[in-house]
């Protein structure tokens, strides 16, 4: 069994290389882990985690003024509380939800159809960087009515925001490439706010331009906060979450078998990626007074950092937790996407994920076209599987091999 050091390290190549086998020994040997280089403490035992992440009071969101407020350039969803908390976290969970949601789920698959189509006769794609990664970005433009042809840019800014947020250190250059993505990013936004004040549609933008809250609307700033936060919220995750779902499939493959048979089955395929492989492994806290775990007293002030990933592996919460499983019965698959869940993917409690339904709603709608698509699909011979990050995570890529087909999606020919 892997062993917890005195110099162990989260921070080091060996953890960063595989995780999972450090998660086990954490929970049992260092279930409060203190790293002195960055003065944070890293919590990996369920109950643990769930505590910190319900009890908003005793361990606050002020952390991401420092991690996240600088790139979103404004502040964002998790930090706040109270009424403005309600109100502007019913205004973007309205745009994911009932009609607009039916309406997303179109373009959605518009968009999957028209990604996929030039793989089908060469039967092989990279499921992370020739579909995942593009199709996230692209829905997300889409329910933010941006234009898809600046995509790539779009996409280039994301990935400096993404880097400063998810990043535990930052080298001064990197920081600064950072901050200028997302000044570019802000610059390219702004006009664009300016014109949905005027001439509103149908889109996220000119929904939150125009929202009321307590009688007042909000300023370009908070508007540019919350489009950057649901851009980073709603691509980070959804890439991973496919392409770690195909794999975790096409290696069990008798649960392949029956998602295939029963299509019914694939919400709970989906939850069981995100209990079994969480693509957001790391959650940020700051303790507001002095809290004990484990008899370990973390100090007033402190960072603690919750470990998803080890916390979803706890075999206090699940039964054999280390293997993947979509008949679990601790997997409780129809609150898997609500603020009830089991398995801590989405956070939980006052700041659980806004777009965890939506994120639900966009991975199984494109897993449904895909799997019959794919047929016989299976990893390319030759290929070195690899995961890469430490706060969010998921594969570099992913090459699957299938059999060609002239075929196209339904609805789309």
């Amino acid at each position: 069994m892997t062993m917890v050091t005195p110099h162990f390290s989260v921070l080091s190549e060996d953890f960063a290389a595989d995780p999972y086998r450090y998660f086990a020994p954490l929970r049992e040997q260092a279930p409060v882990h203190y790293e002195p280089a960055i003065d944070s403490y890293f919590l990996s035992r369920y109950h643990d985690v769930k505590r910190v992440l319900t009890d908003h009071r005793a361990f606050s969101t002020e952390t991401l003024q420092v991690r996240a407020e600088p790139v979103m350039r404004g502040p964002v969803l998790a930090q706040m509380t109270g009424a403005e908390h309600t109100a502007k976290r019913k205004i973007v969970v309205r745009s994911f939800t009932g009609q607009a949601l039916h309406d997303q789920m179109r373009a959605i698959h518009a968009n999957a159809a028209e990604l996929i189509a030039p793989f089908l006769p060469r039967g092989r794609v990279d499921l992370v960087n020739d579909f995942g990664r593009p199709l996230a970005v692209h829905v997300t433009l889409d329910v933010l009515g941006l234009d898809k042809q600046d995509w790539r840019q779009v996409a280039a800014w994301h990935s400096g925001v993404a880097e400063f947020i998810t990043s535990i250190t930052l080298t001064a250059e990197r920081r600064r490439h950072c901050l200028d993505c997302a000044e570019q990013l802000e610059a390219y936004l702004v006009p664009l706010i300016e014109q949905r004040r005027h001439r509103p549609g149908d889109d996220l933008i000119s929904k939150l331009c125009t929202a009321e809250f307590d009688g007042i609307t909000m300023d370009n700033r908070e508007v540019t906060a919350l489009v950057i936060n649901v851009l980073a919220a709603a691509t980070e995750p959804a890439d991973k979450t496919l392409a770690l779902l195909f794999k975790h499939l096409i290696d069990h493959p008798e649960q392949m078998a029956q998602v295939r048979q029963d299509p019914n089955l694939l919400t709970a395929a989906i939850a069981e990626t995100l209990r079994y492989t969480p693509p957001v492994q790391l959650i940020p806290r700051q303790v507001e007074q002095d809290a004990v775990f484990a008899d370990i007293t973390i100090p007033a002030v402190a960072t603690v950092f919750c470990m998803i990933g080890a916390a979803n592996r706890d075999p206090d919460a699940f039964t054999t937790p280390d293997t993947f499983d979509i008949h679990r019965p601790d997997l409780g698959t129809t609150r898997s996407f609500t603020a009830a869940a089991q398995h801590l993917a989405f956070g939980t409690g006052l700041h659980q994920c806004v777009g965890a339904s939506f994120a639900r709603a966009e991975i199984e709608t494109v897993a449904a076209i895909l799997l019959p698509l794919l047929d016989q699909v299976r990893h390319t011979p030759g290929c070195h599987y690899q995961e890469t990050g430490l706060y969010t995570r998921g594969p570099a890529s992913l090459s699957l091999d299938f059999s060609p087909t002239r075929e196209t999606v339904p609805g789309h020919e």
